[in-house]
């Protein structure tokens, strides 16, 4: 049975004028296949996303775990279940203060610490509770992937049937360009930003030889209509899902038992897809 292969941007709050985006697809050798977009307005039908009969394997475009330091530092559970339980536990409002004291805790300049996978990313850390909330989508998506019993790789054994690996679009886009190319405010969804979105989704949809695979990812295939979704979205959703699409084909091309990642990756931190050499 083929494999269905999900790229999911994230929100911690999604609503419909800004849900979770999905991008469903499937492998073909060297291409990836999207088939269409899903969108989640709400928990429960995120939830039943996550409940969805495998085999699939979805690219979640949040941080799985927190920093080792953190954890260490605030006297939480030392492994990846108990601590998103904990955090759970505690709750949107005593999670976020304890993240603020925590920083404030540390030296200036030093305040956010960061998991391994973070700086060769160039992620945020998953300390970061504003512009954008990555501790929330912790604290949102984490609990839910544990709830759901899917295999989280590298930090949970659940379903090997439906199997979770993070993304990250920004790590995939900014090896085709170092522009911004998205915007939820109005303002700033600038002719700029749409032709980098042109050429965002040139790159990722352009047909090359083997040899000249310098994305070294599958090529997307996509409608001319879907395409042109790509572009026109400005708040960059569709494109942030194509991108973790594409992320989650590469992994499904390096295949189990890894699907990529490498063999060395903290099990209580997680690593980002495609961030570094892995392994098979």
């Amino acid at each position: 049975m083929t494999r269905q292969l999900l790229g999911i941007d994230f929100t911690s709050a999604p609503r419909r004028a800004k849900p979770i985006t999905v991008a469903c697809g499937r492998l073909d050798g060297a291409r990836v296949m999207l088939d269409r977009f899903e969108c989640c307005a709400d928990w429960p039908s995120f939830e039943a996303l996550l409940a969805r009969p495998g085999p699939w394997l979805g690219a979640f475009d949040f941080p799985f775990g927190l920093p080792r330091e953190a954890v260490l530092d605030l006297g939480w559970p030392q492994t990846w279940a108990a601590l998103v339980r904990h955090c759970a536990a505690l709750g949107k409002p005593a999670f976020r203060a304890s993240l603020d004291a925590y920083r404030e805790s540390r030296p200036a300049g030093r305040r956010y610490a960061h998991r391994a996978t973070d700086l060769p990313a160039r992620s945020h850390s998953p300390l970061k509770l504003v512009n954008p909330p990555v501790g929330l989508m912790f604290q949102e998506g984490a609990p839910r992937l544990l709830a759901a019993g899917v295999h989280v790789l590298g930090m949970h054994d659940g379903d090997v049937q439906r199997i979770a690996i993070e993304a990250y679009p920004g790590l995939l886009a900014r090896r085709i360009t170092n522009a911004s190319y998205k915007s939820d405010e109005r303002r700033k969804q600038t002719d700029e930003r749409r032709a980098a979105r042109v050429g965002i989704v040139a790159a990722l949809t352009a047909e090359r030889p083997a040899a000249e695979h310098t994305l070294n990812t599958p090529v997307l295939v996509a409608t001319l209509a879907q395409r042109q979704d790509l572009v026109d979205d400005a708040s960059g959703d569709l494109l942030d899902a194509a991108l973790a699409l594409v992320q989650a084909a590469t992994a499904a091309r390096h295949g189990p038992p890894r699907f990529g990642l490498p063999a060395a990756m903290d099990p209580l931190e997680g690593w980002i897809a495609g961030c570094g050499a892995g392994t098979d």
